[in-house]
């Protein structure tokens, strides 16, 4: 179910505070997403308590300075369990970082400073620390993926 804000925005606000996920247009919805790269990373999930550990490993799709998907339309065909984030997912899929515009906007709060759509820059959300550029290395020079288990997405 998506989360309505409690007041109504100015009929001039922007998109995401005017419209929940499932109203959004495609081109509305991929602009949500700030690239951070932080949904790539390679995630281990505990099968008796269903906790979930971030690695530092990305996905081997991921530009890891880009932070960007090199074959995002056809990413299923090379990763057939990478996730097609739908609106109707988002609030099922608990391991999303709670900076992910995608979360933020389903519960119902703004969007971060750093989001290139706030900030008009589609370089603050690396300059402010919040990507896995200079932090993530790629799957394939990862080995043991409980050896890269990280803390820092959040």
């Amino acid at each position: 179910m998506a989360t309505r804000r409690k007041t109504a925005p100015a009929k001039d606000a922007p998109f995401w505070e005017r419209k929940t996920l499932a109203e959004m247009t495609r081109p509305e919805w991929e602009s949500l997403c700030d690239n951070c790269g932080k949904c790539c990373l390679l995630k281990l999930e505990d099968e008796e308590t269903g906790e979930v550990d971030y690695t530092e490993a990305a996905c081997k799709l991921l530009d890891i300075h880009s932070c960007k998907c090199t074959k995002y339309p056809e990413r299923k065909k090379y990763v057939p369990d990478c996730i097609k984030l739908t609106a109707k997912l988002v609030d099922k899929l608990k391991w999303m970082p709670s900076t992910c515009g995608y979360r933020l906007i389903h519960e119902g709060k703004g969007l971060e400073w750093w989001h290139p759509l706030v900030s008009g820059d589609p370089e603050s959300v690396h300059k402010a620390g919040m990507s896995v550029r200079g932090r993530a290395i790629p799957e394939g020079k990862a080995g043991d993926l409980e050896d890269h288990i990280v803390d820092w997405p959040e």
